[in-house]
């Protein structure tokens, strides 16, 4: 091992003494010796030397080597500082949420019929527009509601007609009918469409990668910025850092482009941490995952690291037994810890809100009449929110009302189709033309729901 590490840095034999560590030690010294390489062969490009002659030269041995520091399949990434043009935020509740419970028909006749233990009353609404008031438990948005920064569409659901968790979410992540060929998820197609950007311009908060994100654009994936960074190596200095990067350069390989990535996401991760020590609720956060993936978010946003759309899930909305009323359950819990989560966010974000724009949305909405466990069985169209910068706020899309004939066995009839919904956003938030939305969700043209203002 030592005879064969002596040769590989030029300057320096003892290799040992090139780092505090072996592992420093041995990848500062594989760097030097690219290092050296790539200029000589530059040097001795300058003068004229092509691979034909080199080849007939005899220095065929090692030239594929040489090649691969050539030749690069990376992107063109811009720096973390730039203009990002918007951020896109999408916060799946998954489990299929009641959008009944949250965006309520107060005026309709029908509801109390259906639900009538656990219907939110008309007088514990949060007024908002046409007939619809908001669940109690959303009051931390009152100031968003205020300023015509929240909008709500009912009856929103994909185009197919599915009880199946799997399959809804599926669809509805993929952006496409449920027996669509398309294979991607709808916001790689959305990054691949807007081209280069940051390091962090696709980024999924949590433990698992968004269905959404699936495909070629490489996103990040992250539960916090404080621990995002290179594990196994002790203490890793600057220099190591640097003998990394430069040994991932100009690899013409798919872990190349992703090992780069994530040692520059590391370091700048490192440093957008330290602007901000106070935890997650000390800034106004819910406990919890989902309070503390916001706050991350935030911190990116307010840093100007380039996000330009992002994913973070909430599960627990598959509430089939003790739905709950406006004075507890799970449902007023569950809300309280979204809107509180929401509601910080937006107050720290401040001015950045502007630029941000946050969607949420469920695989399906839950069927109109309670089940004899005072929950609610799987249905068909929900609810989507949209809040923050550039919103119109109010209620948006068609609205049929609950009377029998209007029902689609038994469930909300999805009116609205959520195509139209991302579509607008895309549009409107992140500068996307008609054309290219129309790549995003294949086959779709998109109707304009008067979302966004």
């Amino acid at each position: 091992m030592r005879d064969t590490l002596a040769s590989l840095h030029p300057d320096c034999p003892d290799w040992q003494r090139l780092g505090p560590t072996p592992t420093d030690a041995v990848l500062r010294a594989q760097a030097a010796a690219v290092t050296a390489d790539t200029e000589e062969r530059d040097e001795q490009w300058s003068r004229g030397f092509t691979r034909r002659r080199l080849l007939a030269g005899g220095l065929g041995v090692g030239v594929a080597a040489m090649t691969t520091q050539l030749v690069t399949t990376r992107v063109s990434w811009a720096a973390p500082g730039a203009d990002a043009g918007g951020t896109l935020i999408v916060v799946f509740l998954r489990g299929g949420m009641d959008g009944l419970s949250v965006l309520v028909p107060a005026d309709d006749p029908e509801l109390l019929k259906a639900r009538p233990s656990i219907a939110v009353r008309a007088a514990s609404l949060l007024n908002l527009q046409r007939g619809f008031g908001m669940h109690p438990s959303l009051a931390p948005l009152l100031p968003l509601m205020t300023a015509g920064r929240l909008a709500a569409v009912p009856a929103v659901s994909t185009p197919d007609l599915t009880r199946s968790h799997f399959q809804a979410q599926d669809c509805l992540e993929r952006g496409g009918a449920a027996r669509s060929s398309v294979q991607s998820g709808w916001l790689d197609r959305v990054l691949q469409e807007l081209g280069a950007g940051t390091t962090f311009r696709g980024l999924g908060i949590g433990a698992r990668m968004s269905r959404s994100l699936l495909g070629d654009s490489n996103p990040i994936m992250l539960s916090s910025l404080k621990d995002f960074s290179v594990k196994g190596i002790d203490g890793v200095a600057p220099q190591t850092m640097a003998a990394l990067k430069t040994l991932y350069t100009g690899i013409d390989h798919p872990l190349g482009v992703q090992g780069l990535d994530a040692l520059q996401a590391s370091a700048q991760a490192q440093g957008y941490a330290k602007q901000q020590e106070k935890p997650a609720k000390e800034r106004g956060y819910p406990d919890g995952e989902f309070g503390a993936a916001l706050a991350t978010l935030a911190q990116l946003i307010k840093a100007k690291a380039g996000v330009r759309v992002a994913t973070v899930d909430l599960g627990g909305w598959d509430m089939h037994t003790d739905l709950g009323t406006v004075d507890g359950g799970d449902m007023t819990n569950s809300l309280k810890t979204v809107a509180g989560a929401l509601a910080a966010f937006a107050a720290e974000l401040g001015p950045d809100l502007d630029n941000t724009t946050v969607v949420t949305m469920s695989e399906f909405g839950r069927r109109v009449g309670q089940n004899a466990n005072s929950g609610t069985d799987h249905g068909h169209g929900g609810v989507a929110l949209v809040l923050g910068g550039g919103v119109k706020g109010g209620v948006h899309g068609r609205w049929e009302g609950l009377a029998p004939g209007v029902l689609d066995q038994g469930d909300v009839p999805g009116t609205n189709d959520y195509r139209d919904v991302l579509s607008e956003i895309v549009m409107r938030r992140l500068g996307l033309s008609e054309a290219q939305a129309g790549k995003v969700f294949p086959g779709w043209k998109p109707s304009s729901l008067g979302i966004m203002a």
